[in-house]
């Protein structure tokens, strides 16, 4: 189950998603479909938004990835992917920041779908676990 996100212009972020979806129209769409699909098989309480003019953003206890569509892929960027495990090395963009690692998606291109999911969860897991940290430090 997908929890409501930010909105724009009134209208839930999980609709603005579906609308992106079907504009697009073509391979991006079908493929941001499924990317989504697999994020919400990996963390049932994913909440989904739209910021930066218009870009998905999959969050759970701060920001899991984005799902930007460019001409010629779709780019999953993950704010804190230099954190994760990548034993499958999912990662091929971005691989040079201290922060973010993306994983870019050409037309025809596969994505291993435990793998993604596997990597979404640790990112979720991160995010958990900075949180916890955070607590304690407060304490």
């Amino acid at each position: 189950m997908t929890t409501p996100g930010s909105t724009t212009g009134g209208a839930p972020a999980s609709e603005l998603i579906n609308r992106k979806i079907q504009e697009l129209g073509d391979w991006r769409g079908s493929t941001l479909a499924r990317v989504r699909e697999l994020i919400q098989a990996a963390v049932a309480d994913v909440v989904e938004e739209v910021k930066w003019r218009g870009t998905p953003v999959w969050s759970h206890g701060g920001i899991l990835c984005t799902g930007e569509t460019y001409k010629d892929k779709v780019k999953l960027t993950f704010a804190k992917g230099a954190s994760l495990p990548d034993p499958t090395s999912l990662f091929n963009a971005s691989l040079d920041g201290n922060m973010r690692r993306a994983i870019d998606i050409p037309e025809g291109g596969t994505l291993d779908a435990a793998a993604f999911k596997a990597l979404v969860r640790a990112a979720a897991d991160h995010n958990a676990s900075a949180r916890q940290a955070k607590a304690r430090r407060a304490k």
